[in-house]
């Protein structure tokens, strides 16, 4: 068990270190998000208006878009396992005397620990944004945008344990990453979207994480949205499934399962390969 957490300690630290000493890829990681969140915001805050009472466009996608920073960040970490297996770093370290699942759950939580440093730094330009925080908002958001990101990690190691070039990751996480984000729900509720397109966001899991994160914002935040607002006849916050809403800790069970079963998966197919 040791040689696990040594694992973990030293890799997750060697993924942090890497992501502080590339600063075009800490702009970049969190410059798309942004430009998507004052694009779309500004041009249809005004056409679509108040979503509920206290809530316009922006404030409904903020926390969607801060669900989209960890997607990107926490698949994308993936990368680095392609990247130590093209230049033979990877050899260098299942000869070391580490746990190969270590060496997995180290990714993960590397790419955790980057992924919340993101979302932190979204929460702080959230005020020039004109979204409000507060102490305890930020003390809840933490937590959940651990869970998610954990679990796509995991989602994102399970592909890359995979793949043999960056280039073919690269191609695949474009693939994969568009239609987990967009039917996601980050830029619309899901509840209110035709059956056919409500049925696939709702077979999503990071559809759960993105409702989460705005559960957390709207509904316990400093925007206060009534439990029973309504949009189109469907509740504004939490997923309908069956005629239930899920709560906060229903949304991240649904997410810490799916973090579960790919991270055993990633694990076990990079024990298999490797």
């Amino acid at each position: 068990m040791a040689e696990v957490y040594r694992a973990i300690w030293v890799i997750a630290y060697r993924e942090v270190l890497r992501f502080v000493s590339e600063r075009a890829r800490m702009l970049s990681s969190f410059a798309t998000p942004l430009l998507f969140l004052i694009i779309f915001g500004a041009g249809f805050n005004r056409l679509i208006g108040s979503l509920t009472p206290g809530v316009d466009f922006i404030k409904f996608m903020y926390p969607g878009i801060m669900a989209m920073t960890v997607l990107m960040t926490s698949i994308f970490s993936g990368l680095s396992v392609v990247w130590d297996r093209e230049f033979g770093f990877l050899k260098e370290v299942l000869v070391a005397p580490l746990s190969r699942s270590g060496v997995v759950l180290g990714k993960a939580v590397g790419g955790t620990a980057v992924a919340l440093a993101q979302g932190i730094i979204m929460l702080v330009l959230a005020p020039f944004l004109g979204v409000e925080l507060s102490w305890l908002l930020v003390l809840k958001l933490i937590p959940v945008l651990v869970l998610v990101s954990l679990s796509l990690s995991g989602l994102g190691l399970l592909v890359a344990s995979r793949m043999r070039s960056q280039q073919g990751f690269q191609v695949v996480m474009q693939l994969l990453i568009f239609p987990l984000m967009f039917l996601s729900g980050v830029f619309f509720p899901v509840n209110s979207v035709p059956t056919w397109l409500g049925v696939i966001a709702k077979a999503n899991p990071v559809t759960y994480g993105v409702d989460a994160i705005r559960q957390v914002f709207l509904g316990g935040g400093a925007v206060q949205v009534p439990a029973a607002a309504m949009l189109g006849g469907s509740p504004v916050l939490g997923v309908s499934l069956f005629g239930h809403t899920m709560s906060i800790a229903e949304d991240m069970l649904v997410v810490a399962l799916f973090g579960l079963v790919v991270g055993a998966l990633a694990v076990w197919s990079f024990s298999r390969q490797e």
